[in-house]
């Protein structure tokens, strides 16, 4: 069983002397591995873009970095690790647009952690989500979706890679905006929901484009479309939400690191800058160009830092506790 917010992070309230801390006279470097914590399976895209920075990362400080899947409660656990880690600059987060602002409305008190407790290092990247279907389903756009929905309420599931993800809201929005009845089925991350669309045992999806491109582009699933504004460079072919006739139906996921609250700022600093540093280097843009990723763009050189992600996630906070009252949703959806 979890334990109580202030069995938890209680002890952060005492003073703390930790090894590798003496950054006064020069810049800090890890002194041992480094973990990011990813909250969910590997496979989809918060693990993707976990993996895709860790070896850069690795390099720049000079340490190992390593990925350590700690799946649960739609990112939550994940968040637990981190806000308990000492904020040494050993153990980040690779937080998400769940676990970092849809998680505190969707659930509400039982939320083991506040936004307080984990302190905003770097944006690494936004991405689309996509709306599919499996390809025995007879629709080809989302208009013929809305219609065979209609046609028949409640008979068709949709998948998202788990209750209260962004994956998960957007296919609320959708049902909101379209006026169909769909049961909405949750696993435990992308991969296996995936898996199950694949074979034809849920009908419709919801994923971050990364995690499910491949499948779009060799015809196992069958994309409709895109929920950002404008289509992406990754699957030019595929229309947007807006363009079918469903504007407010519009989310962009994002990943971005956090580190335990009361890191020391100049830790917090260092690896802003490497990651700044990361996303500018050529093969870095075309990983995340070949995923339908988009550049962070928080600050005016369009790159990214702890300030300006901070009042990123408070905006997306605000934003998506919204998005849940007006749904209805819940955490065991």
């Amino acid at each position: 069983m979890p334990l109580n917010r202030r069995q938890t992070l209680g002890g952060l309230a005492a003073p703390l002397v930790l090894p590798g801390l003496a950054v006064a006279q020069g810049q800090w470097s890890p002194t041992q591995t480094v973990r990011i914590i990813v909250g969910f399976t590997p496979a989809g895209t918060t693990d993707i873009a976990a993996r895709i920075l860790s070896e850069p990362l690795g390099r720049r400080l000079g340490q190992t970095v390593v990925v350590e899947n700690r799946p649960g409660a739609g990112g939550n656990l994940g968040n637990q690790v981190v806000a308990q880690a000492a904020p040494d600059g050993h153990t980040l987060l690779m937080q998400t647009i769940s676990g970092g602002a849809i998680n505190y409305a969707l659930y509400g008190a039982r939320m083991p952690i506040k936004p307080e407790d984990l302190a905003a290092v770097a944006l690494m990247i936004r991405v689309p989500n996509a709306i599919f279907v499996t390809p025995s389903l007879p629709v080809r756009s989302l208009q013929e979706l809305v219609a065979y929905a209609k046609a028949n309420p409640g008979k068709l599931n949709i998948g998202s890679s788990g209750a209260g993800t962004s994956l998960h809201m957007t296919g609320e929005l959708l049902k909101l905006e379209a006026g169909i009845d769909m049961t909405h089925v949750p696993f435990r991350g992308a991969g296996p929901m995936l898996q199950e669309a694949i074979a034809g045992r849920i009908e419709v999806g919801v994923d971050n484009l990364p995690s499910v491109i491949g499948h779009l582009r060799d015809g196992r699933l069958r994309a409709l479309a895109v929920t950002t504004r404008e289509r992406t460079p990754a699957m030019p072919d595929v229309p947007t939400t807006a363009e079918q006739g469903l504007p407010g139906v519009e989310a962009t996921a994002w990943f971005g690191l956090q580190a335990p609250a009361r890191t020391p700022a100049p830790i917090v600093q260092r690896y802003s800058d490497e990651i700044n540093r990361i996303l500018r280097e050529p093969e870095m843009q075309g990983k995340l160009a070949d995923l339908g990723g988009m550049a962070p763009n928080l600050t005016p050189d369009g790159g990214t830092s702890p300030a300006a992600f901070d009042a990123f996630i408070k905006a997306e906070i605000t934003k998506w506790a919204e998005v849940v009252r007006r749904s209805g949703a819940t955490a065991d959806q």
